[in-house]
């Protein structure tokens, strides 16, 4: 049997935190900054952004942003609003940050209606998002460097040779960053399509078919940040005969799509030697010796879990897993590590690994997860464990899709610097 674990919360010291005025601090930011909604409506500006322009707040908020900085209509080459536009609409589909390059962005003058003046910008915009993924504003930041730009074209009449000589590093290396914008455009188009690939490549990996047939069942998928949102972990589900599924959750080391495509093939084989095998540990053990021969595979670890409805048991072994945890509908936790093994290709020698089974009550709910989920920086592992188990003490009456939804909030999923692979069975 699983070891049970009481389910109280631990007393907490109460820590004083400075209330901090953000606005008065967004105010008061030296750098320019315009703050768009979705629809690029200006919501919000700062000092500093209305120094820099010579606008007051009355005259951009509630603008969209480029009825309030329209193109230079005298300036045949003016493609700021065009490049600008560009930059938001990659933020508003990638929900990433766009630094864009050294853009010449005439302003309108407010005391000569229809003039311009001449303006150099180093643009970047940031998403920001809300608890749910979706984008609620983006930063619009700039560094105006107007002065330099002018500074470096001015002629220096005691040092004509020098300034000629200057002139002529300035324009090479114009036209150096100018090559080095568009190698940076056709890198980001590159990462894109990698990206739209990799999105495209997990989706499919991670397809369960008989998800739909366990409306029980929660699964979700979080990459580590900064990836391409392509990983190792997996997840999967396989209907057996006589009232039985097979529940599994894995994870293989690395990101992008080396570690997706290993992760791939081991899920195809673990889901398919458990339709074969019937036992966990027997499943394991094949994907064992697979994962000796699949290059990027050692060092895998995973764990199986059998339910079978009508005797109302639960049979599991782990490769080097972290423990599925069982919780009661009387509110406590059993963690199913009775079974573990050394992660898939570790031992020196090939051994059958072990297996253990426990009952289970009409009502609990069976979690898998992957150590993202868990783990973080400075923490020990049982911190972690103790964390899950008082989420899911506080929030286990909740359906298996809210469940997931609460499990994540809890546990500060946000913050997870590695891939979270997480499953929620209503048993």
């Amino acid at each position: 049997m699983g070891r049970s674990t009481s389910l109280h919360r631990p007393a907490t010291r109460k820590s004083v935190t400075p209330r901090i005025d953000h606005a008065a601090l967004f105010a008061a930011t030296p750098s320019p900054c315009l703050v768009l909604d979705p629809d690029l409506m200006i919501v919000d500006v700062n000092q500093a952004y209305l120094h820099a322009t010579g606008r007051t707040a009355e005259e951009l908020i509630g603008q969209h942003i480029f009825a309030a900085f329209p193109d230079n209509p005298d300036d045949p080459n003016a493609d700021g609003v065009e490049n600008l536009r560009a930059s938001l609409h990659r933020v508003l589909a990638s929900r990433e940050r766009d630094t864009m390059g050294l853009q010449k962005y005439d302003i309108p003058l407010t005391d000569c209606p229809g003039a311009f003046e001449e303006r150099w910008w180093y643009p970047i915009n940031t998403p920001v998002l809300a608890p749910d993924g979706t984008l609620s504003w983006i930063i619009h930041r700039v560094e105006d460097v107007t002065q330099f730009v002018r500074s470096c074209g001015q002629e220096r009449p005691a040092v004509h040779s020098l300034t000629r000589r200057q002139k002529a590093m300035e324009a090479e290396l114009y036209a150096r960053a100018q090559e080095l914008q568009r190698l940076y455009e056709e890198l980001r188009h590159a990462h894109a399509r990698e990206r739209e690939v990799a999105l495209t490549l997990q989706e499919a990996m991670l397809h369960c078919p008989g998800l739909d047939l366990h409306p029980d069942i929660a699964v979700r998928y979080l990459p580590a940040v900064g990836t391409l949102n392509v990983c190792g972990d997996w997840y999967d589900i396989v209907d057996l005969p006589d009232g039985c599924f097979a529940v599994a959750v894995g994870d293989v080391v690395g990101h992008g799509l080396q570690a997706a495509t290993t992760m791939g093939m081991l899920r195809s084989a673990l889901s398919a030697a458990i339709r074969v095998v019937r036992e966990p540990a027997r499943a394991l053990e094949v994907l064992g010796l697979y994962a000796r021969s699949l290059d990027g595979a050692l060092a895998t670890t995973a764990v199986e879990a059998l339910i079978d409805t009508r005797n109302r048991r639960i049979t599991y072994s782990s490769a080097g897993h972290l423990p599925p945890v069982l919780l009661h509908p009387n509110g406590s936790c059993a963690l199913l590590d009775e079974a573990t093994d050394p992660p898939l290709g570790a031992r020196p020698e090939h051994v059958t690994g072990p297996q253990a089974e426990l009952s289970y009550t009409p009502g609990g709910t069976l979690v898998l997860y992957t150590d993202g989920l868990i783990e973080r920086r400075g923490r020990d592992i049982d911190v972690g464990l103790a964390r899950l188990t008082d989420a899911l003490a506080g929030s286990g009456t909740l359906d298996p899709e809210p469940l997931a939804d609460a499990l994540l909030a809890c546990l500060d999923s946000s913050s997870a610097r590695d891939d979270i692979a997480l499953l929620v069975v209503r048993l």
